[in-house]
């Protein structure tokens, strides 16, 4: 059974940082990776993802404040998050993509990020 397990939630004041790890479990391999919020009523809006390769996009809400990584060996992703806001306290989501069919099948139970101002 696949497990996608997150790390590295907390809370910080405005303008800090801090760097959201996600391991998928339980599979040989994953395809594309990727962080997720509710936001504007969805439950899944994109923040970030990047494929096995390296390819990576970035919500313009985020775009010069958050990257993403990953580590294909370990089956995780990074999200690193530098100059935080309070409208960026929620909690996030990561998803890996099952190679069969790339679909993101596989959900973490989430994470809180809370930034104070």
């Amino acid at each position: 059974q696949v497990q996608v397990v997150e790390s590295g939630g907390g809370r910080v004041q405005a303008g800090g940082s801090l760097t959201l790890s996600c391991t998928a479990s339980g599979i040989a391999y994953v395809s594309d990776m990727g962080w997720y919020r509710p936001a504007h009523g969805v439950q899944h809006s994109l923040v970030a993802t990047i494929s096995r390769a390296g390819d990576a996009s970035v919500a313009a809400s985020v775009k010069g404040r958050f990257t993403i990584s990953r580590d294909n060996a370990k089956n995780t992703v990074y999200l690193h998050m530098n100059n935080l806001q309070p409208e960026d306290t929620n909690t996030d989501y990561c998803a890996a993509a099952d190679p069969s069919d790339h679909n993101y099948d596989h959900w973490g139970q989430g994470i809180q990020v809370s930034v104070s101002s």
